[in-house]
């Protein structure tokens, strides 16, 4: 079922899907969308609603001429979770949505019971000593983004076969939900619904440290689900996994789309640690 929130004066996307026991407020990937929960929602059983990230799927884009920044996400996601009552409720996060839950978790943990991280750990860092070039690079996308166009292709088929490639590749059955919620039609085709500005680089990202220092604040039971051949299949994210407090590690087959492409051992893995 669709849903419709208001966050600051925007508009924002979502599904539900019933079920049983505490809540679950999922949270996608960059450039997916709240469909990536769909192969989940199912076998996982739980009342579950998976937003679109503002720019993403179905939500308003961020107002013109305005930065992105990733930590907006996190007011976005308390805004919703106060619209659909939740005063408390499982929160699982997907690769970006991963980062978002983190960051959410440690600056509200009186909202998280527990806390499900699907191919991420924390936000992306950048070395201190890279901020001011990365934010000269931001600047200069920003001013060089009116010139851009986003493709077109002349039927979602195609868009489909561009989507499979992503971040190590995923099932077809996986880039054609996301490709479902994620395309609008326009003249001569179809093109991406997502707001052009998600690919420019990050105007300011946290440091390793800083992002320890939310990490270690996370107080709610948590579950990192892996990807024998995703993200977390190279070992990027255990020097971060020693910050968490509470936290069990599941590894599974899979790439960083597992919970699409062959979501009932994920979903069994959510299950078993949600009790």
């Amino acid at each position: 079922m669709e849903r419709r929130f208001r966050a600051y004066g925007q508009e924002l996307a979502g599904l539900q899907w019933p079920g049983e026991g505490e809540p679950v407020l999922a949270l996608h990937g960059w450039l997916d969308n709240a469909a990536s929960f769909q192969p989940l929602a199912e076998p996982l059983g739980h009342p579950l609603v998976a937003l679109d990230f503002a720019g993403h799927g179905h939500s308003e884009h961020r107002p013109r001429h305005q930065a992105t920044h990733y930590v907006d996400h996190v007011r976005d996601v308390l805004a919703v979770a106060d619209q659909l009552g939740w005063d408390r409720f499982v929160l699982v996060g997907h690769s970006m949505g991963a980062g978002v839950a983190c960051l959410f978790a440690a600056t509200f943990p009186e909202r998280v019971s527990r806390l499900v991280l699907i191919e991420g750990l924390g936000p992306p860092a950048t070395a201190a000593d890279e901020v001011v070039p990365n934010l000269r690079k931001a600047i200069d996308q920003m001013q060089a983004l009116p010139d851009k166009r986003k493709p077109v292709y002349a039927d979602p088929e195609q868009a489909v076969a561009a989507r499979l490639p992503a971040l190590g590749g995923l099932e077809e059955s996986s880039a054609r939900l996301l490709c479902e919620r994620g395309l609008e039609q326009v003249d001569g085709g179809w093109t991406w619904r997502t707001d052009a500005r998600l690919r420019i680089t990050s105007s300011l990202r946290l440091t390793d440290d800083q992002v320890k220092g939310f990490v270690e604040r996370i107080t709610a039971p948590t579950l990192l689900v892996l990807g024998n051949e995703g993200l977390g299949g190279d070992g990027r994210f255990d020097h971060r996994i020693e910050w968490l407090r509470d936290v069990r590690v599941t590894r599974l087959p899979g790439r960083h789309h597992l919970h699409m492409d062959d979501p009932l051992p994920v979903a069994a893995a959510i299950k078993a640690f949600l009790g």
